[in-house]
């Protein structure tokens, strides 16, 4: 009989979740509650063909209204015919499982809780501190410029730097396109930062979620908005969950084949006075596969404060939000375990 593990120091990465529990940890154990539906309901987000937005005006303009809407409605939109070819998304894909098959040693290098390490690999959030634990493995890697950063990324798998980094230009190009079109929905113009964010930081976070034995008394990741101006998402399985505020309940972002997840985060909401939501999300389990994701986050610089736009600002709409860095998450992460419902946008609301 296996013997149970509760301390806190318990971890995937020194117990390889791979192994095959046939029991969740104390833990990972969340509050009930807190814990997902084992059949959740699929929630209904737009499906945006971001094709149309190169072709005429009467096009274009019917997309950027669409993806104004979901961005004021949800703050969530999946985009097909986006451009990345279907082999550079199946490229990134396979190095990032390849990578995370490693050997634990070889893994292990990359291991740190350091928030700030340009390069960094772990488990839960920050692993042994957290009040809750959380049933994944990740890396994590600086992206932009690629020239600044690529040496520093594995070496292992042999091929991890060509796919992962053929995907990361062209997942930045396409976020500096999807922000424009964002602005401009806005009313800004799709020029509006555009220096700004294409200098910017773009953080890519490759998650992993392994079978979990109980998938029903542990989470992914827990409830939480991204402190970017928005987040692109590549995953190989369902599992993502938004919340839905009009019902207030968790809902299963459907899997569509090809698509990429958009994501609205803080500074966004702060750059457009509240006018467009920075999405709640979370990440759920389940006991048959290992889940893969690959999010590219996408700010401007690590000190370049996001505040908002002067143009929606009046007499009728006063400012909502205090400006922020990416280098100001990070510090409000380093002090705060969002697990316990701390979240950074909280903190900028005026």
């Amino acid at each position: 009989m296996e013997e149970k593990e509760t301390s806190s120091s318990f971890t995937i990465g020194n117990s390889e979740q791979e192994r095959g529990l046939s029991y969740v940890p104390d833990c990972y154990v969340i509050p009930a509650s807190n814990r997902p539906r084992l059949i959740p309901e699929t929630a209904n987000v737009p499906v945006i063909d971001f094709s149309r937005l190169r072709q005429d005006d009467t096009q274009r303009d019917n997309v950027i209204k669409e993806i104004g809407n979901a961005c004021h409605q949800v703050g969530f939109f999946q985009i097909v015919n986006h451009g990345i070819f279907q082999s550079i998304l199946d490229g990134a894909l396979s190095v990032a499982t390849d990578f995370l098959k490693l050997p634990p040693e070889e893994k292990g290098k990359f291991m740190s809780n350091d928030v700030h390490k340009p390069v960094r690999y772990g488990t839960s959030l920050k692993d042994g501190v957290d009040k809750f634990q959380f049933w994944r493995l990740f890396l994590k890697h600086y992206a932009n410029p690629l020239s600044d950063w690529i040496h520093l990324w594995p070496k292992n798998p042999p091929h991890y730097r060509e796919k992962m980094g053929e995907y990361c230009t062209e997942v930045k190009k396409l976020a500096l396109e999807v922000m424009g079109a964002i602005n401009e929905s806005l009313g800004l113009g799709p020029s509006y930062l555009s220096n700004q964010m294409e200098d910017g930081m773009q953080v890519i976070a490759v998650n992993c979620y392994p079978p979990c034995p109980n998938p029903e008394l542990a989470l992914g990741l827990p409830p939480h908005s991204d402190y970017t101006c928005l987040s692109i998402v590549l995953q190989n399985s369902a599992g993502l969950e938004v919340m839905d505020k009009r019902e207030g309940k968790w809902k299963l972002i459907p899997d569509v084949h090809g698509a990429l997840q958009v994501h609205i985060g803080d500074h966004l909401e702060v750059l457009s006075n509240g006018l467009y939501k920075s999405v709640v999300h979370r990440a759920t389990l389940n006991s048959e596969r290992t889940r893969v994701s690959i999010a590219s986050l996408h700010s401007m610089g690590m000190d370049e404060k996001m505040g908002t736009a002067e143009q929606l600002v009046d007499d009728q709409h006063p400012k909502k939000y205090k400006e922020s860095s990416f280098r100001d998450f990070l510090n409000f992460l380093c002090k705060n375990d969002i697990a316990e419902g701390k979240n950074f946008i909280d903190t900028l609301k005026i």
